[in-house]
């Protein structure tokens, strides 16, 4: 049994919830056990799940020492856009989540790695996370790049934590935007009410700033290209629904029900500009639309 503990930041939030946020490796049914099994404890006292946390609380948590996780290579298909010594490049697919976690150790992006590199990825990142740089959401697709030695991976984490990368992503958002181009300068933090979103956040929320373009105007809908300033989690989803034009697809930020029967947002993360760590050249990796990305654009161009 080993022990967690930290104060609280923040008030009226459900102690199941926050502790899910907290340890985001661990299951909300994991977390559900260990306060049913008396585990968690706040200022001093046994909780159940309901309990409401307050701003200062302090949180204790035993958590039962969980068997090591064993993460096997497996045969995976991948779309490698580029690989060296030091860096591989991938364009991933849609419903691929990147790395695994407690309850999900199989068909993830490092499982595939793992086989593809046969066992060469960084470990800075822990067992779970080897090789991993930095994320996008398990329905975004497109370019990632994934360290294969320490160095590397340490190289790339400064570049991404200074911002000092390019990235452009593509998407299909509802509604004609007039403008074409516009820019969405507004703090993203956890939503004050449902801890698994993201929202504006104007007190707690960390600088997030979205540039978008304009592609291609439709009866309903707009393509765009958006570049981002900052990498907050949801950051492209969150800004564009908070201006009206929520990405086609997106179930949680967007629209309760997809017109065109998606299940997923249609968000592509199509180029990736960096300093190479090892040669110190600038380069750029360009990944190409998944096939219902082009398809939806073909039907959009129809209904005009």
């Amino acid at each position: 049994m080993s022990k967690i503990s930290f104060i609280s930041d923040v008030d009226g939030i459900r102690v199941d919830k926050y502790i899910s946020e907290k340890l985001e490796d661990y299951s909300r049914s994991f977390i559900k056990k260990l306060i049913d099994d008396y585990k968690v404890r706040v200022n001093g006292n046994i909780v159940k799940t309901n309990f409401k946390v307050r701003l200062n609380d302090v949180i204790e948590i035993d958590i039962y020492n969980p068997k090591k996780l064993e993460i096997v290579p497996q045969n995976i298909k991948i779309d490698v856009i580029y690989e060296d010594d030091d860096i591989i490049v991938v364009n991933k697919p849609k419903n691929m989540v990147v790395h695994p976690a407690p309850g999900n150790d199989a068909g993830t992006l490092v499982n595939a790695l793992l086989a593809h590199c046969n066992g060469k990825l960084s470990d800075l990142g822990g067992d779970m996370r080897q090789g991993i740089v930095h994320r996008i959401d398990k329905d975004t697709t497109g370019v990632l790049v994934i360290a294969k030695n320490n160095d590397a991976h340490y190289k790339l984490s400064k570049l991404f934590c200074a911002h000092d990368i390019n990235r452009k992503y593509i998407a299909i958002v509802y509604g004609v935007i007039k403008n074409d181009r516009g820019t969405i300068d507004a703090p993203i933090g956890r939503h004050p009410i449902d801890r698994k979103r993201m929202a504006i956040n104007l007190k707690n929320g960390k600088n997030a700033v979205t540039h978008f373009k304009v592609l291609e105007r439709f009866l309903d809908s707009t393509l765009i290209e958006v570049t981002l300033e900052t990498g907050r989690t949801h950051q492209i989803r969150v800004h564009m629904s908070s201006i009206g034009f929520p990405i086609v697809g997106d179930l949680i930020y967007g629209r309760k029900k997809d017109k065109y029967g998606l299940d997923s947002q249609v968000l592509h993360a199509k180029m990736l500009g960096l300093v190479h760590p090892r040669t110190g050249e600038y380069v750029e990796f360009d990944s190409k639309l998944p096939e219902y990305f082009d398809n939806l654009i073909k039907k959009l161009r129809n209904e005009k």
